[in-house]
């Protein structure tokens, strides 16, 4: 059995939605730095930090916040 590897899932850049996304991802990057307690992190910030590696982090961490909206809509 061949494997093939799915070309651009992971590879492209994953900007973050809104302004609150943005600061819950700064805040767990911090904690996986070491920069933060871990124990100190709620909600999306603490969901993150589990499910999310540092480099998936920063690349949310590190979007502008000019012209996001505070939260994101939800679809329905």
């Amino acid at each position: 059995m061949r494997v093939v590897p799915v070309v651009g899932v992971m590879e492209g850049k994953m900007p973050a939605k809104s302004k609150s996304q943005q600061k819950a991802a700064g805040a767990a990057l911090a904690a996986k730095r070491g920069d933060q307690k871990v124990s100190d992190l709620k909600g999306p910030a603490k969901s993150m930090h589990k499910s999310m590696g540092e480099k998936q982090l920063e690349e949310l961490a590190s979007t502008k916040r000019k012209d996001k909206p505070q939260h994101a809509s939800k679809k329905k």
